[in-house]
């Protein structure tokens, strides 16, 4: 099993690579309310720096988006396909706009997704040097002495990285290749996720002729576009707010060391709009957008919004309630969230991290008043995040609701070394007990 996603996992890198160097590559951005698709092309030159991390794949070139489009979501709940027809004919007229726009056709597409209980995993391992130089073959082999835990059946694993060597005593090295000791440790993170969601991702792409060059953890690309440099290094958590989930992910020294999520999203703050003001789903998210808050203030009371319908029944189609009103029925449910990430982020211990920045981001996170509300239930430095800005993406690409497209793009251009990417003997995966991430970075760094 682990083998096999090991194998799976290593051809979609050489794909990637063949697909950048051929020049372009769909992005795909599969949410429970909309699908994204960026289509990036690469300068052509195809060539590997090999100065900026360890592994074969790493530091690519660089891309400018060509083509963008999005389309409303079908079939998709909590991050997971749950109808393939209708998400296959979704990721079609997605990536047909796209395509359209760029005047090119794309062959392969680098996926992510929210949702599938993702679970993090802290593994470390030492080895003694045979030759005292540290070589790639040295890492495969202190990465293949990691024991694995029991992870359960129906799983899979997602992202395996190494995200911190040791060279005798001296920790914290990015890249000890080169460098002469006596013993190599590594610390390693390792996210899995329900197998399910993988292959019903995996087959839907298939469905649409497409080749699958990659797939990653949304909460994971969205840090990578939404926080800023310093945030990734001294440590940061960022929460990307979508419609039927709302992602967590925690870096450390450039890493993401820790990764969660919570089956509540901005689509449940429309559902109870609809059912509190008894308005169909179309017109709650449009009171949401237009007038919703979290935050009531006296001029609240007496600012009203027409409720809207089309019943045919003049009294009901026009109603109005006051703006507090809707602020009453929106904000417990955003509290019921925030609590929720608050508990994952406390098991996760982020609060023994050296910096306890915490970015909002995602569709969700555009709710007014939601930064205040958040740096109240989650801590003190609380921002709003956009992801990082990337040549030729469109006006219409650049919020919040975009961060994991955008990161994605980043993550398919710079990938970060990961297991599959070193020569690494795969004859034995001991079982071992699972140790809480952030925890055990904080004990070992």
């Amino acid at each position: 099993m682990m083998t096999d996603l090991y194998q799976s996992q290593r051809a979609m890198r050489q794909m990637r690579q063949q697909a950048i160097q051929r020049g372009v590559v769909a992005i795909l951005d599969v949410g429970s309310s909309k699908i994204s698709c960026l289509i990036l092309r690469f300068d052509g030159s195809g060539r590997l720096s090999e100065d900026s991390a360890i592994g074969s794949m790493a530091g690519q070139t660089g891309f400018r988006v060509i083509g963008a489009a999005t389309t409303r979501s079908r079939g998709v709940q909590f991050g997971e396909i749950t109808a393939m027809q209708e998400t296959e004919r979704a990721i079609r007229t997605a990536l047909q706009a796209a395509q359209k726009m760029a005047d090119i056709r794309v062959d392969h597409v680098i996926a992510c997704f929210s949702g599938a209980n993702p679970r993090s995993y802290g593994l470390d391992a030492k080895v003694e040097l045979e030759t005292q130089v540290v070589t790639e073959s040295e890492i495969g082999r202190v990465l293949n002495a990691c024991e694995v835990p029991e992870y359960g059946a129906g799983r899979e694993v997602l992202h395996a990285q190494p995200v911190n060597f040791a060279l005798d005593n001296r920790s914290g090295l990015i890249d000890p290749r080169g460098q002469l000791g006596q013993s190599l440790a590594v610390d390693m993170h390792m996210l899995t996720v329900d197998a399910t969601a993988i292959r019903n991702l995996a087959h839907c792409i298939k469905r649409c002729d497409l080749e699958l060059a990659g797939v990653a953890n949304s909460a994971y690309v969205s840090g990578v576009s939404a926080l800023v440099e310093d945030e990734q290094e001294l440590g940061a958590a960022c929460i990307d707010m979508g419609g039927g989930t709302t992602s967590i992910s925690i870096f450390l020294k450039k890493h993401m060391i820790f990764a969660d999520c919570v089956r509540m999203g901005g689509d449940h703050v429309t559902g109870d709009i609809s059912m509190g003001l008894g308005v169909p789903t179309a017109n709650a998210e449009r009171i949401k957008t237009f007038s919703g808050g979290v935050h009531a203030t006296g001029a609240d009371d007496r600012e009203m919004i027409d409720v809207g319908g089309d019943t045919g029944d003049w009294e009901h189609d026009r109603r109005t309630v006051s703006r507090a009103e809707l602020i009453g029925i929106m904000r417990p449910r955003v509290e019921e969230i925030l609590e929720e990430v608050r508990a994952r982020l406390d098991a996760a211990g982020f609060e023994h991290l050296p910096s306890q920045q915490i970015v909002l981001t995602g569709g969700g996170s555009q709710i007014m008043g939601l930064d205040g509300l958040a740096s109240r239930i989650l801590g003190q430095r609380v921002r709003l995040g956009r992801p990082l800005r990337v040549h030729g993406l469109p006006q219409s690409a650049t919020g919040p609701g975009f961060s994991s497209a955008v990161g994605l793009s980043l993550f398919a251009a710079h990938p970060q070394d990961e297991w599959w990417d070193f020569e690494v003997p795969v004859d034995r995966y001991p079982a071992r007990s699972l140790r809480r991430a952030v925890k055990w970075f904080r004990d070992n760094w």
